[in-house]
């Protein structure tokens, strides 16, 4: 049985899927969710200097969605839900810190997320939390269309 479940949320489709799943799995387990994002800062050191704007406004888009994100769950019958903004690496952050640090026992991920060209390069965010996360994890997979 679950207590704290994590879902790993970056506006793309498939974390929205895997949002649902995430709040379908608490409900089940009477678990509390948490709604996480990590901001890449990686994008943001591509050229030689990036305005503080830039990522600022990066940041206040990340709180609008997790806000909302939170209020799904809420409305689906959720009470202890929170959300996580976090800055970093999404592979580092989300199988070490995010999860020692708030006691997670289930992470739960989109299969696919926005940075395809990067999954080519070097794997997914889901493919380094399957490997390397310390609880269990569940992949959600896109809805056939």
């Amino acid at each position: 049985m679950y207590k704290k479940i994590l879902v790993a949320v970056d506006g793309s489709v498939q974390s929205e899927q895997a949002l649902d799943k995430a709040i379908q799995l608490a409900k089940l387990h009477g678990a509390s969710l948490t709604i996480a994002h990590v901001v890449d800062i990686r994008n943001f050191y591509t050229q030689d200097y990036t305005p503080q704007s830039l990522y600022d406004e990066t940041e206040k888009k990340a709180e609008q969605m997790l806000k909302e994100y939170k209020e799904k769950a809420g409305d689906e019958g959720l009470k202890d839900v929170e959300t996580l903004l976090r800055s970093g690496n999404p592979r580092n952050q989300l199988t070490g810190k995010l999860l020692t640090e708030n006691d997670v026992d289930l992470l739960v991920t989109g299969s696919t997320g926005r940075n395809a060209f990067e999954r080519m390069l070097i794997g997914s965010v889901a493919e380094a939390c399957v490997r390397h996360a310390s609880c269990d994890v569940v992949t959600v997979r896109s809805a056939l269309t």
